[in-house]
């Protein structure tokens, strides 16, 4: 289990886990329960660069459909095939299987992303 506090976040409802200067990034549990079951996700391409802010994929969902935003300014590294495959593994398990890109970061730019604390709060404290 992903020990969420050790984790960042963003108002767009994305976690962000560093390691070094590589960032996983995923769609927190509120997100995937907001959505509903997940049928579709469209993510970036490998060696893609990205800015903060910008939208680089989607998630369908049954009930609507989402856009992906780059929580940080990068490269994509990774891209989680198997949620391509099988989207339904968003929902299962969000923080762990379920992630969706990583990207190659500058980690000094890092400060704007929220805590568990604050990202709780933002979320009218639904965990």
């Amino acid at each position: 289990m992903t020990d969420l506090n050790s984790l960042k976040y963003t108002a767009e409802h994305e976690w962000i886990a560093l390691d070094g200067d590589v960032a996983t990034v995923g769609i927190t549990d509120y997100a995937a329960d907001k959505l509903g079951d997940v049928v579709f996700i469209d993510l970036p391409d490998v060696d893609s660069g990205v800015s903060a802010g910008q939208v680089v994929g989607e998630i369908e969902s049954t009930k609507s459909v989402g856009e992906l935003y780059a929580p940080l300014t990068g490269d994509v590294v990774d891209v989680n095939q198997a949620v391509v495959d099988d989207p339904s593994i968003v929902n299962a398990d969000p923080f762990g299987a379920g992630w969706l890109v990583k990207l190659r970061v500058d980690t000094s730019s890092t400060g704007e992303l929220l805590d568990r604390e604050a990202y709780v709060a933002l979320t009218g404290g639904d965990e």
